[in-house]
């Protein structure tokens, strides 16, 4: 194909198929987030313990993140437009499901079958679009216009759950996916293309069941050591996903077509990309989880009002992935990733100064999102490009699966350490004279200890409102100072692997930097 056939290739109907595969992107990460400021509402009507809570917000990601590399590969081998397709219609009927559940229960499940479906949608969507544009430079601009839509979703969630919570209950925001899939459903056929390449191997049940059970059985141990302590069963099931996780790299090795090619992670680029996109979703979701919370319950925003404060987030993000798709012709993509992890460190300095004010919150969460954009807008281009055409879908698969597990994980592991220190702050601090029974839930969650204290006279009820809140602030700055270390490692990560990465022979030619 020559160059003129190429550009002319990427016409309006191509660029036009972008904008429709961006609408699953925009949903994925969307149901990540949409939920934050839902559940203080959720929580009244269907009153979930401290453990189910969690399990709400981030099974959804968990299931996500377990189930991506296997649709990945399941789109190489049965075709990337028809795993699209089918994806949508099961998210649909899920997220259908979602919005009626009668309890906490059912809504885990619920948000389970929406993470398995939404794991359709990701790696397909990236697959596609290489088919879309064969030209280096406009499937780039491709990318970073689709991940803008990813990122977009998940910093839009609040927003848009805050102006449905405004007006409507909260099974409203899981309604969202009806109309949108809806013109994926129709216009997909038409204006998205199916990849002839077909040569991956036959889908390996275990390793799929593996993949699944690896990540869910640590974080179960995770969660509970940060609730309870070192206890038995957090330890026993730290151990069992330590030993899931080595048989499924001992399998990955030896089969012939492996649901997880390991060999990419030999490219530097390449693991330090999965292992950023990681990072990036474990500090950007876990704090947005307690930002979203922090405005309502402890601020006593209203929903829309909350969504509207974390508006400067979503377009900070926006405009920085503009800026550095830019500039990438002049500056290497890995310096751009490093200085912005380590422009991010303002943004957990600011949120150990939280009070009252949320301006402070808004700014700190501004830095933040802004200083990790370029990892989430250069990073996936960069695990594309290195891997082979007919395992695009697979390297897609993993691109996803580092942002979601690492949102997923944001939410259990560091949500789970807020919730412990919140739990830890309020039993220190807690007004005397409380019933037990009353105690006890309070420590669980801040929605918890806000019901709590509704029947309870005012000279016990007030006390116990201001200490909760007071411990949930005390739960954010220790999860500022947390991702510090994070931001930290993640900048000097970065530029070790610059120094160490070779370029091909003819950039060394036209390139002398290291």
């Amino acid at each position: 194909m020559t160059a003129t056939e190429t550009e002319a290739g990427a016409g309006a109907r191509e660029w036009i198929a972008l904008a429709v595969l961006g609408v699953p992107a925009v949903l994925v990460m969307m149901n990540m987030s949409v939920l934050y400021l839902a559940l203080p509402s959720l929580s009244a009507e269907l009153e979930p313990d401290g453990p189910q809570l969690l399990w709400i917000t981030d099974v959804y990601g968990f299931m996500v993140a377990g189930s991506l590399v296997a649709m990945g590969t399941l789109g190489d081998r049965l075709g990337h437009r028809r795993l699209l397709l089918t994806g949508a219609v099961a998210f649909t009927c899920a997220s259908v499901a979602a919005a009626y559940v009668p309890s906490a229960e059912a809504l885990i499940a619920a948000r389970a079958a929406q993470g398995v479906a939404a794991a359709a949608l990701a790696p397909s969507s990236l697959a596609l679009i290489r088919a879309l544009f064969h030209d280096a430079r406009r499937r780039a601009l491709a990318i970073t216009i689709w991940m803008l839509a990813f990122m977009g979703g998940g910093a839009l969630g609040p927003l848009v759950g805050g102006v449905l919570l405004q007006y409507s209950w909260w099974g409203a925001v899981f309604l969202l996916a009806v109309p949108a899939m809806a013109l994926l459903l129709v216009t997909g056929p038409f204006l998205i293309p199916e990849p002839r390449e077909r040569t991956a191997g036959r889908l390996d049940a275990a390793s799929v069941a593996l993949s699944l059970l690896t990540p869910l059985t640590i974080v179960y141990g995770v969660k509970d050591l940060a609730v309870h302590g070192l206890t038995p069963p957090g330890v026993a099931a730290l151990l069992a996903g330590a030993v899931l996780a080595a048989v499924f790299v001992r399998r990955q090795r030896r089969l012939p077509h492996p649901l997880l090619d390991l060999r990419l992670f030999a490219l530097p680029a390449f693991s330090v990309s999965v292992a950023g996109m990681v990072v990036v979703g474990v500090v950007l979701f876990g704090t947005s989880l307690l930002t979203s919370q922090y405005l309502q319950l402890v601020l006593g925003l209203s929903p829309l009002a909350a969504g509207l404060w974390q508006l400067p987030t979503a377009i900070a993000g926006t405009v920085v992935a503009l800026v550095v798709s830019g500039l990438t012709g002049r500056i290497r993509p890995v310096v751009l990733m490093s200085a912005g992890a380590a422009f991010a460190l303002i943004g957990p300095v600011l949120l150990t100064q939280v009070d009252t004010d949320p301006v402070v919150l808004v700014a700190g969460s501004v830095f933040l999102f802004a200083g990790l954009t370029p990892f989430m807008a250069l990073g996936t281009g960069l695990i594309v490009a290195a891997a082979p055409p007919e395992r695009a879908g697979a390297a897609s698969a993993i691109s996803e699966t580092g942002a979601e597990l690492g949102g997923a994980l944001g939410i259990a592991v560091l949500g789970g350490i807020a919730t412990g220190v919140y739990g830890g702050h309020l039993a220190r601090n807690a007004p005397e004279g409380l019933p037990v029974a009353v105690a006890e839930a309070a420590r669980e969650t801040l929605p918890a200890a806000l019901r709590a204290a509704r029947p309870l006279p005012e000279a016990l009820g007030r006390p116990l409102v201001q200490a909760a809140r007071d411990a949930f602030a005390h739960s954010l700055h220790v999860h500022a100072l947390i991702t510090i270390p994070l931001l930290v490692a993640l900048a000097v990560l970065t530029l070790t692997v610059r120094r160490t990465t070779t370029p091909p022979a003819d950039a060394r030619r036209k390139d002398h930097r290291p």
